[in-house]
């Protein structure tokens, strides 16, 4: 049975959502998020261990922080519908730009940009204000679950000016291929890095760590800059840090290892000034350590990154 009634539903529900004010449809999300944990039992209860153990609050104060957050992705989702009116004027209007000089510095060097983000704030909001400005920007996506969902996501984003790589196809043939162009290519590298990753603390937990940016960083000579959103009174502010290097010592694995912790560091520090707008639930630590391929040496690349700092 045929599936396309759910990309309609979606396609219907987002034409609503963009008849009504950008204020309304904000009070409406932050109505409807929290009506999320009443069906997420799960996920607000592992979320608030992680923000207890990440943020070391008492179970009180995580749950108020999760309750903000729900609101936050009640908003979000709500934004998302609202896509289609994402014109220029609208981005100029509701998205500010802070640290526009980093990026603009990291693409005169000619070597393509390699974009860290996370699950924090809005980021598909965030990838549309990028292409906005000008910024030639691609994005790797992960499959959702719904085919439907997908197929819509994906066409706003498109819509927006963003180039999708969708994993599971040939995905980095593509990525190499926008590195070469020198665009910016997008890495969502706040999820656990599976048994091929390296083990980093991050919030407060053992993790294991995606090794993708700091790769492609080595590969073409490329800055690593951080980009995030947050929220503010009717809009968002896109965060653009400065640049991360890949410094060559002629130990590569130890090289990597470096830059992989930096930019885990860096997502962190973010993560911890806007704790209410990131994903606390996602099951981001669930590769144990034991389990990272080769454990016992990667471990000993960690021992040997820390012993020379």
């Amino acid at each position: 049975m045929s599936n396309e009634w759910q990309y309609n539903t979606l396609k219907w529900l987002s034409r609503m959502t963009c008849k009504l004010s950008y204020s309304t449809i904000l009070r409406i999300g932050a109505t409807i998020g929290p009506m999320y944990s009443l069906f997420g039992k799960k996920q607000k209860e592992r979320g608030i261990k992680n923000i207890m153990l990440g943020l070391s609050m008492n179970k009180q104060e995580a749950t108020a922080l999760i309750e903000r957050l729900f609101k936050n992705m009640g908003r979000a989702a709500m934004e998302i519908l609202y896509m289609p009116n994402l014109t220029k004027e609208f981005i100029y209007e509701h998205i500010e730009m802070r640290g526009t000089e980093h990026l603009d510095k990291a693409l005169a060097e000619k070597r393509g940009v390699v974009i860290l983000t996370a699950h924090v704030g809005n980021w598909e909001w965030m990838g549309a204000a990028l292409a906005a400005h000008g910024y030639p920007s691609t994005t790797i996506v992960k499959k959702q679950p719904n085919a439907q969902f997908t197929r819509l996501m994906n066409e706003y984003r498109e819509m927006v000016g963003l180039e999708v790589f969708a994993r599971g196809g040939s995905e980095m043939i593509r990525a190499v291929k926008a590195m070469k162009q020198k665009k910016l290519l997008g890495f969502l590298a706040d999820q656990d890095g599976g048994f091929q990753g390296v083990p980093v603390m991050f919030l407060g937990q053992d993790s294991s760590a995606v090794l993708g940016p700091a790769t492609f960083a080595q590969k073409f000579k490329a800055p690593v800059v951080p980009v995030f959103t947050s929220r503010k009174e009717n809009g968002h502010i896109v965060h653009i840090l400065p640049p991360l290097y890949y410094e060559d010592t002629g130990n590569e694995e130890e090289d990597i290892y470096r830059l992989t912790e930096e930019t885990v560091r860096v997502t962190e520090a973010f993560i911890r000034e806007h704790p209410d707008e990131w994903l606390w639930f996602q099951h981001r630590w669930n590769t144990k350590i034991p389990e990272i391929v080769d454990i016992e040496h990667k471990l000993k690349v960690r021992e040997a990154v820390h012993a020379k700092k």
